[in-house]
């Protein structure tokens, strides 16, 4: 990368959940698909949604109203190459970006919640934490059935 310039261009698969953890990454401009919710969340960082499809609407109600650690852009139609669509502008993105990684009440909110939920998903998949012991017991479960239909 040249000197004085920013920014840096995976072409291909890029691995998210590497990136989103680390610290240079103070926020994620995201279409609100499922995994990179979780992995967002997971990784302690704030959203910018931009819904285009499927449930990704539904995943920004989530992230926006009910959790908190999200900014909407404003995505309000339904991508698809058989209509025209509302174009979202430049300025709208950019304040959008700039209301969830600015000083604001709203930005700070944000990263404090989305720090605590971070660390409770980080919890709950370590050694002893809720979903490690579920998917333990899941698989002892599973584990019984085989043997019942085996035996």
């Amino acid at each position: 990368m040249a000197r004085g310039e920013r920014g840096f261009i995976i072409r291909g698969w890029a691995p998210q959940m590497l990136i989103l953890s680390h610290p240079a990454v103070g926020g994620f401009v995201k279409n609100c698909g499922w995994n990179s919710t979780l992995e967002a969340v997971s990784a302690g960082v704030p959203m910018v949604t931009w819904p285009r499809y499927a449930d990704q609407f539904y995943n920004e109600k989530l992230v926006v109203e009910l959790l908190k650690v999200g900014i909407v852009v404003g995505s309000v139609d339904y991508a698809s190459k058989l209509e025209t669509r509302r174009v979202i502008g430049g300025e709208v993105i950019a304040e959008a970006i700039g209301r969830a990684m600015g000083d604001g009440e709203d930005a700070e909110a944000i990263r404090v919640k989305v720090k605590e939920l971070g660390e409770k998903a980080r919890r709950a998949v370590a050694k002893g934490g809720s979903s490690y012991n579920d998917v333990g017991r899941l698989v002892d479960e599973l584990m019984a059935r085989r043997s019942s239909v085996n035996g």
